[in-house]
């Protein structure tokens, strides 16, 4: 006797369509671009995931950039400061301490040109 997939396939296009719930057009609809669509977004998070962290450590550099030269010192030479003087703070540290807290910030500045 045959039996049909009734229940199961019914929840795997439920469980595709609740994944597809906001997009638009026939993607939100029908099950075989609605697949297409979930790898496709899956595709581009996974991605997005990487490219997120690449572009925080490139603001990072820019506020230090910013707040080392106000200092008189170059991004370049402040971080070749730091790692001579043995200090050993990440970017993302220091540029929280740069916005937060100026007279720390200074500090690690003096170390860095001292270090020079």
């Amino acid at each position: 006797m045959r039996i049909k997939p009734g229940v199961a396939k019914n929840r795997r296009l439920k469980r595709i369509l609740k994944q597809v719930k906001g997009y638009r057009g026939a993607r939100r609809r029908r099950i075989k671009l609605a697949k297409e669509a979930i790898i496709r977004a899956g595709a581009q998070a996974y991605i997005g995931r990487r490219l997120r962290k690449r572009q925080l450590k490139s603001l990072w550099i820019t506020r230090l950039n910013a707040a080392s030269r106000q200092r008189g010192l170059r991004y370049s030479l402040f971080i070749n400061g730091l790692k001579k003087a043995g200090v050993t703070v990440d970017r993302k540290q220091l540029a929280s301490i740069a916005y937060h807290d100026e007279a720390a910030f200074d500090r690690f500045v003096e170390m860095a040109k001292a270090a020079l």
